[in-house]
């Protein structure tokens, strides 16, 4: 498995930035815009809160978290599909313990955990159990990821509202000049804008992100689980095959249909030369 930069979550936020950033500078200057001391009350505040509300390793995941949400971890269905067919084709020639000399080729601890049970000869029962059970605290770590970025998402605009109070009062404390009335609303509604365009740029996009790649790994290591199963049961290999098809997509599946009808197309025409 390999790891490649989602170029659509830059792209989102750059292009969410620069609209902003462009509709302000055609209606006025940037420099109204800039506040540090909203930035703290935003930003600070709101993380200051996310330190309440969780315990100090989950928050340490955010930094985790947000690498996973920028990162896009290239595994396709096919790939697992052609995995298990050519480990299927081997243990039927050489029996299931020959597997263990493909375990140090492969990067996925769930895949290598799961032929090992089937090595160790345990019962199918006993390794759907385990797997699943495994899938289950995978899927859990997952939602705790995205529940920080939620939390985040909900506390950033409430503390922009916090900040905007503040601005109102020190504006209502000086209302015998009225030259500090203007800049003083003003300044007070930045830390709104900050705390909206945080949560709704980064925070809950970033949340939701990470849930569309936790649905796409939890069923990517469902396929596994079937297919190390079909594999202890001596599962043809081109059922195996068509059974873990049930796990990808139409699309996906007519890619596959291509790739195969490609390659028998290629064998042909070799055994046709010779």
């Amino acid at each position: 498995m390999q790891q490649r930069m989602d170029i659509l979550t830059i792209l989102g936020i750059v292009l969410g930035l620069g609209l902003v950033i462009g509709a302000i500078a055609m209606e006025g200057s940037l420099a109204v815009f800039w506040s540090p001391s909203s930035l703290m009350i935003t930003v600070g505040g709101s993380f200051a809160a996310l330190l309440v509300n969780f315990q100090i390793p989950q928050v340490k995941m955010v930094l985790q978290v947000t690498k996973q949400a920028f990162m896009d971890d290239v595994a396709e269905i096919s790939d697992i599909i052609n995995l298990f067919v050519r480990l299927g084709q081997k243990a039927r020639r050489e029996g299931l313990l020959a597997l263990e000399d493909n375990l140090a080729d492969l990067d996925d601890p769930f895949l290598v955990n799961g032929l090992q049970l089937v090595i160790d000869g345990l019962e199918p029962e006993v390794i759907r159990d385990i797997m699943e059970t495994e899938l289950d605290t995978i899927a859990g770590r997952h939602k705790l990821g995205q529940d920080v970025f939620r939390a985040w998402g909900t506390l950033a605009p409430a503390f922009g509202m916090i900040g905007t109070l503040i601005g109102l009062i020190q504006m209502l404390a000086h209302l015998d000049d009225p030259s500090r009335i203007g800049p003083g609303m003003a300044v007070a509604l930045i830390t709104t804008f900050y705390g909206a365009l945080l949560a709704n740029l980064l925070f809950i996009p970033m949340a939701g992100k990470l849930a569309i790649r936790s649905e796409a790994e939890v069923a990517l290591k469902e396929a596994v689980i079937e297919g190390v199963l079909a594999l202890q049961a001596g599962t043809n290999p081109r059922v195996l095959q068509e059974k873990l098809k049930a796990f990808a997509s139409p699309e996906e599946r007519a890619e596959m249909e291509q790739q195969l009808a490609a390659a028998e197309e290629q064998d042909e025409m070799v055994y046709d030369h010779a």
